[in-house]
């Protein structure tokens, strides 16, 4: 892999509304300690020496707000491009694939409602598919038991089983992709989508669940506590309290 391909390009799909915070601006544009969540996402990657490039899928009808939203908090002069995501995740991310320059060999891909993922994350990330995996996936420990059951919504749901939690993880972003990986399996999954395949398949949450699908490997690196997702609105109040907590030690 030469220079060029070494160095990542990160995509940030953030077209989606995040109705489980409740009503209001997009989820990517709410304000964590003044700033929005984007702002801190973005700048959690390209604090990364690994990282060269960051696309943002922006709602495809508030790009030029989030142009001027990224300007306005002092990353106008970094290598930062903006278009129009989709109507689903998978879609934005496939979007912003397309921005990246043919020559980028490694891709993150990272929520922008984890905001305050640590940087030795991201290189880890990025460190792994440069040495050779073709797909990287951030990850914690579950401290809760977990049980798997029977959906029966609005009632008891039966347990079906207790799964070893020792052989669980909690999967994170940025999640870290050779190129031609992530091509590959974000067109085959537009072509079953188009062919009305998808439909009779599981829905895949993360594009790493894409390389499974399709029969690739992926390897887990160790995640970071801080790198949880704000979803809820108690998300909010605990990265709130995170970030208290860096600014109190100047590592913010």
């Amino acid at each position: 892999m030469n220079a060029t391909a070494a160095v990542a390009a990160a995509v940030v799909p953030a077209a989606g509304r995040g109705e489980r915070l409740g009503p209001g601006a997009p989820k990517a544009l709410r304000e964590l300690g003044g700033v929005p969540l984007l702002v801190h996402a973005v700048r959690a990657l390209i604090r990364s020496r690994a990282v060269g490039l960051v696309v943002v899928a922006a709602p495809a009808d508030g790009v030029a707000e989030v142009v001027a939203l990224l300007d306005g908090h002092g990353l106008e002069d970094k290598d930062i491009r903006v278009v129009a995501g989709g109507a689903t995740r998978q879609e934005s991310v496939r979007l912003g694939l397309a921005a990246i320059p043919a020559e980028v060999g490694i891709v993150l891909v990272h929520d922008a409602a984890r905001p305050l993922v640590p940087v030795e994350v991201v290189d880890a990330v990025a460190s792994a598919v440069r040495a050779g995996a073709e797909a990287v996936v951030p990850a914690v420990p579950l401290a809760d038991t977990v049980k798997r059951v029977e959906p029966v919504p609005g009632g008891p749901e039966p347990v079906l089983d207790t799964p070893d939690r020792a052989t669980l993880r909690a999967v994170q972003t940025p999640q870290g992709f050779r190129r031609e990986t992530l091509a590959e399996v974000h067109a085959k999954a537009l072509a079953e989508e188009t062919a009305g395949g998808a439909d009779a398949l599981p829905p895949v949450t993360d594009d790493a669940g894409l390389v499974e699908r399709f029969g690739g490997r992926v390897v887990v690196v160790p995640g970071h506590e801080e790198a949880f997702k704000v979803t809820r609105p108690l998300d909010l109040v605990l990265a709130e309290a995170v970030l208290a907590r860096r600014r109190a030690a100047d590592a913010y």
